[in-house]
């Protein structure tokens, strides 16, 4: 996974690149190899890497789950700690 994102990360830059060189003599085709990367690039490449970057790993911590019961748990001793 990690070549195959290698790949299509060199692929992209050479798209762009490219882009902005033919852009110099014909505007519209430059735009369209510009065009090309920046999609895969956001569309392709970056759900892949992000994939890859957090396979395996526990994201339970990182969710917000709220637990109503004890939110008012919580509250309610504040209020008591509050009340002399």
């Amino acid at each position: 996974m990690k070549y195959i994102i290698r790949i299509l990360l060199a692929i992209v830059l050479g798209l762009i690149g490219i882009g902005f060189y033919i852009k110099q003599t014909d505007i519209e085709e430059g735009r369209f190899y510009i065009g090309i990367g920046v999609v895969t690039l956001a569309f392709v490449l970056m759900p892949l890497f992000i994939y890859h970057s957090y396979k395996g790993k526990d994201l339970s911590k990182y969710t917000f789950i709220v637990d109503k019961e004890k939110d008012e748990e919580e509250e309610e001793e504040e209020t008591e700690e509050q009340q002399p």
